[in-house]
C-alpha cells in the first residue's frame, strides 16, 4: 500500500509511526525539533489520515506498508519509532527485518498488551469508533459544531481533540471523516492483540540500540513486562517521560525529542 507521508530535515533517516486514531500531524512538533539531526518521515498508517483505506488492518500489513514505503524511498537502513499502535507495528517490523534498522524507539506501549473485550481500553475504543460512525456531520458548519456533537458521548477534551484531527472539508465545504472507522472497528481485536510471552527459544532482536519510552502517568507499559521485553530486545533501555500521559508526543515533546537525539549518539 502506498502511504501518504510528510518529510522534514536532513541527516540519517528516521520513520515515526503514529498511534490509533492519530496521523502524521501528531508528530510534526517532534519532527521539526530534531530536523537538524534526522531526515524524519511521518507516514499516515493505513485507514488513517490521507493514506488509503483497507478492509485489512493487522500488524503484518502495517509493517509491510512501512517496508514498501522505505523501499520506494530507496532507504536501506534507518531508525524506526512508533507510538502505541505504531509501536507494535514498529516491533513487528523489527522482528521481520532487523537488518534494516539502525535503532528502534517504542513510545508507551508493551509488546505483550493483550486487551480483551472487557477492558477499559477496549471499551474506550468501542465508544470512540461508534461515536465517529454514528455522528451525523451533515449539519456541521464549523469545528465548534463538531465538538459540541462529540461532547454528547466523549467528555474528554484531549480525546475529542484527537478525534477532530480526523475531520476534513470536502471541495463543497462539507465535513467528512478521514479515518476508516468501520474497518478499524471490525479489526479492533487484531489492533489490541499483543505478542505471546517469550519462551525459551523465542527469537531475540539484536544489532541496534532499542529505547522504550514510558509515560510517567500511563499504564500502557507496565514494569512487570520489562524482564520479558529484555528477552526479545536484550539491549533495550527504558526512559520515563516526565509529566506525560499516554500521548507522550503532545504532553512532553521536548523530552521525547531529546530521547531521539540520545539514540542517534549511541
Amino acid at each position: 500500500m502506498k502511504l501518504f507521508y510528510r518529510k522534514y530535515g536532513v541527516g540519517p533517516p528516521l520513520v515515526i509511526l503514529h498511534g490509533l486514531y492519530g496521523s502524521s500531524d501528531n508528530w510534526v512538533t517532534v519532527a521539526k525539533s530534531i530536523s537538524r539531526d534526522y531526515t524524519v518521515y511521518l507516514p499516515d498508517m493505513r485507514n488513517h489520515g490521507s493514506s488509503p483505506h483497507s478492509d485489512i488492518h493487522d500488524y503484518q500489513s502495517l509493517s509491510s506498508d512501512i517496508h514498501e514505503l522505505v523501499n520506494d524511498l530507496g532507504i536501506r537502513k534507518f531508525f524506526l519509532a512508533g507510538h502505541s499502535m505504531g509501536g507494535k507495528a514498529a516491533m513487528a517490523f523489527a522482528m521481520e527485518w532487523p537488518e534494516m534498522l539502525d535503532g528502534l524507539v517504542i513510545a508507551d506501549i508493551s509488546p505483550f498488551i493483550a486487551v480483551n473485550s472487557g477492558s477499559i481500553e477496549y471499551r474506550q475504543s468501542l465508544i470512540i469508533l461508534n461515536t465517529i460512525l454514528e455522528t451525523d456531520l451533515s449539519s456541521v458548519l464549523t469545528r465548534s459544531d463538531a465538538d459540541r456533537l462529540l461532547y454528547r458521548k466523549i467528555q474528554s477534551v484531549k480525546t475529542r481533540g484527537l478525534m477532530m484531527k480526523n475531520l476534513t472539508r470536502t471541495a463543497d465545504k462539507r465535513f467528512i471523516w478521514k479515518i476508516n472507522a468501520s474497518s478499524l472497528l471490525r479489526n479492533l481485536d487484531r489492533i489490541m492483540e499483543g505478542l505471546p510471552r517469550p519462551e525459551e527459544f523465542y527469537p531475540r532482536v539484536t544489532g541496534f540500540p532499542v529505547l522504550f519510552l514510558k509515560a510517567e502517568k500511563s499504564d500502557y507499559l507496565p514494569s512487570e513486562d520489562w524482564n520479558d521485553i529484555l528477552k526479545i530486545f536484550p539491549s533495550a533501555e527504558l526512559r520515563v517521560i516526565r509529566n506525560s500521559g499516554h500521548w507522550v508526543n503532545s504532553d512532553n515533546p521536548e523530552e521525547v525529542a531529546e530521547a531521539f537525539l540520545t539514540l542517534l549518539n549511541q
